[in-house]
């Protein structure tokens, strides 16, 4: 029988939500000799051993803190996924690497039910992979962003900027960082959380816990939350239609 193996590139990702995601996607459609297995790489160098050594991979999904990392190890790159600047689903055709971004595609739609007309404006907590795609999302929405970073460069602000002005302004608050992700599950960014109110949506990419620290915060103040576990859900089933295209 013809091997049908898929897995994930990230770093320190026993925790991960694809393996078991994938496994039981593969029983319910009975699709025998299909595998999803974690490559946990210390050092994106490893990408291409990992390549070389292992010929009958059909796909790939891209984790932290490879989405940008892992572009120069690719043949190409699906034009979504080049202007967002990240890939998170790499799809294998012969033996050429075709990058693309699904995280926008999840995102997009699993924020979308909770916007409403005030939500206008959006802060980026983290400057990773994965907030080239929030931020790519919000463009294409019309909402503008500000990026707020540790080490902030001459586009973004930092964590000591975030007055009270700022907060009641940009009331999408999106957690792009890993603070608060389980075991760490009382971590949360450093942002003024006494001027969030019930206008605010924060939305946190994290899935596990349920309820951040961050969403917590905004919860007891009225404000709308949503945690990241629909938008792996959904980025999922697009990379499995990339995939088998």
């Amino acid at each position: 029988m013809e091997k049908n193996r898929f897995g994930l590139v990230g770093r320190d990702i026993a925790y991960s939500f694809s393996k078991g995601y994938f496994k039981d996607k593969f029983s319910d459609l009975q699709l025998e000799g299909y595998s999803y297995e974690n490559f946990d790489l210390q050092q994106i160098e490893d990408f291409a051993d990992l390549i070389k050594s292992n010929t009958d991979i059909k796909g790939l999904n891209v984790t932290i803190p490879y989405k940008q990392e892992v572009l120069p190890y690719l043949d190409d790159v699906d034009a979504q996924a080049r202007e967002i600047g990240a890939v998170n689903t790499i799809k294998f055709q012969g033996s050429r690497l075709i990058g693309y971004n699904t995280d926008a595609f999840g995102f997009q739609n699993s924020i979308e039910p909770f916007l409403k007309t005030h939500h206008t404006k959006a802060l980026i907590l983290g400057t990773g992979g994965a907030s080239k795609a929030i931020a790519y999302v919000f463009k294409q929405l019309d909402i503008a962003v500000k990026f707020v970073s540790r080490k902030p460069d001459a586009t973004q602000i930092g964590y000591a900027d975030l007055n009270s002005s700022l907060v009641n302004d940009f009331t999408i608050l999106v957690n792009c960082t890993p603070l608060g992700t389980y075991p760490k599950v009382d971590e949360k960014p450093d942002i003024p959380y006494g001027e969030i109110s019930d206008k605010h949506l924060l939305f946190d990419l994290i899935y596990n816990p349920d309820k951040t620290a961050f969403l917590k915060e905004g919860d007891q103040r009225g404000a709308t939350i949503a945690n990241g576990n629909r938008m792996l859900q959904l980025q999922a089933d697009r990379a499995w239609e990339i995939w088998k295209q």
